[in-house]
């Protein structure tokens, strides 16, 4: 068995290192079937030192007010798509997203986040624009339909101060999100290494722009 993958702690250890009642482990086990524990010969359960990561991650997720079917949907999403840190000073670049969707920030916010990117989250279009305004800007994640459609108007803004603008939106807004200023456009649901590969690319060469501009 792979290190990190069995079973070391019981329930009892995991509950004093992490503060979770044993019920709610429990509950969580039954209803999402995604944290299983390995049952020891008498039946007890046993949980691997990736799990306790795998639960960690879930109160974090809790904390900054996410529902726990939300937050192990995004752990499911987090395992799935694994990506290693680059070396370097990609920390010192920083992405905003300005998203409408919490589930979907938390998403974007933790592959950029792992490729290496400082990350700002805003779910309302005034606090992205008082971002910008306060705070270095790389590059901007904004999703069109913020704010019942303010998108548009965050990435002019972005735009008119150089900064490069990547929208995102479940319609299909490309040539709206072009001529207000976005440097490329996904429509949702995408991969999310799609999402870092383009970011890569708008700080970088801009690659997937000029695919985007040359089959239109």
């Amino acid at each position: 068995m792979v290190a990190g993958q069995d079973g070391v702690y019981s329930i009892g250890a995991v509950v004093k290192m992490l503060g979770v009642p044993a019920q709610t482990l429990r509950s969580w086990e039954e209803r999402y079937h995604q944290i299983v524990p390995q049952r020891s010969a008498g039946g007890q359960r046993l949980y691997s030192r990736d799990q306790v990561d795998q639960l960690r991650f879930i109160l974090e997720e809790l904390d900054r007010g996410m529902q726990p079917a939300d937050a192990h949907r995004l752990l499911k999403d987090r395992d799935r798509f694994p990506i290693e840190p680059r070396p370097g000073n990609e920390d010192l670049i920083t992405v905003l997203l300005a998203e409408r969707d919490p589930f979907g920030a938390d998403l974007s916010d933790y592959f950029l986040r792992t490729e290496g990117y400082a990350t700002r989250v805003a779910l309302a279009a005034n606090g992205a624009r008082e971002a910008l305004e306060r705070e270095p800007v790389s590059l901007v994640v904004v999703d069109v339909l913020i704010a019942g459609g303010a998108g548009l108007e965050l990435c002019r803004v972005a735009h008119e101060r150089g900064i490069p603008v990547l929208a995102v939106s479940t319609l299909d807004s490309r040539d709206q999100a072009l001529r207000a200023g976005a440097d490329a456009f996904l429509q949702k649901p995408y991969d999310p290494l799609r999402l870092v590969s383009t970011v890569r690319d708008l700080l970088g060469t801009s690659a997937y722009l000029d695919r985007t501009v040359k089959a239109q």
